[in-house]
């Protein structure tokens, strides 16, 4: 445990957290656009979005989070494990959104967003130990 809070890990931390606060807000506008603007079902919106923000998340990730990486030369190797993980993280993502908008009846357009918003904070978590420990080991 005591790795973690090393000065690295936690640089690391904070520089993912800017990176998946940025890939957040791609994927909550991205949700926002297709549910409410243009009528995809919420499900559908939640894949498309999670794809967006996880091709954001993985070139800001490599440039600012992850630069020391094994693969860094191995872009479609990296690429492939990130969206791996990543799609555990949307199979995750799916659930809590099924689970908070048809089972907790949060199925209003703010309440839909509010469930958006905790599914990612709660898939954050996720992706980040996943990244740190098995795609970005050192």
């Amino acid at each position: 445990m005591g790795i973690f809070f090393s000065s690295k890990s936690v640089k690391q931390f904070l520089s993912y957290f800017g990176v998946g606060g940025v890939s957040a807000l791609v994927e909550w506008s991205v949700f926002s656009l297709l549910e409410y603007l243009l009528d995809v079902p919420y499900l559908l919106a939640t894949v498309l979005a999670f794809l967006v923000s996880t091709t954001v998340n993985w070139i800001l990730g490599r440039t600012f989070t992850f630069k020391d990486s094994a693969y860094r030369e191995k872009k479609a190797k990296e690429a492939f494990l990130v969206f791996l993980v990543s799609a555990i993280g949307l199979v995750l993502n799916l659930i809590l959104m099924v689970l908070f908008v048809d089972v907790f009846g949060m199925d209003t357009n703010l309440l839909k967003t509010a469930a958006k918003i905790l599914a990612t904070g709660l898939v954050f978590i996720w992706n980040y130990l996943s990244r740190k420990y098995w795609v970005y080991r050192e």
